[in-house]
């Protein structure tokens, strides 16, 4: 949750714990709410990661805080031919995370 909360300047909204390894946590960022869940699998359901697309206001400054952090980069900041700024990174949950700021049309 620091990782989210830091990288994303993230609001955490509601935070249940039922265990050291099982959890239910809310956080807001920007307009959106993620909800985060740890605990045990169903038997013969295998652990999982996931992949998140999430836009930010500045690329530049939340890759670095990711960074800062320990993330493993994916890929650099870069503008896109599709207007937007965009950079990919891995958590050390194992998590991959795609960045992205809209940019107007240049002139």
């Amino acid at each position: 949750m620091t990782f989210v909360a830091t990288v994303f300047a993230a609001e955490e909204l509601e935070r249940h714990e039922f265990g050291p390894e099982s959890f239910h946590v809310e956080m807001r960022v920007g307009d959106a709410v993620l909800v985060i869940e740890a605990g045990e699998l169903p038997p013969g359901v295998a652990p999982w990661t996931n992949a998140l697309y999430v836009y930010v206001p500045d690329v530049d400054a939340a890759y670095e805080r990711a960074m800062a952090l320990g993330a493993e980069a994916i890929s650099e900041p870069v503008d896109k031919p599709y207007q937007e700024r965009q950079a990919g990174f891995r958590d050390m949950a194992g998590n991959t995370w795609w960045i992205g700021t809209f940019q107007a049309e240049r002139g």
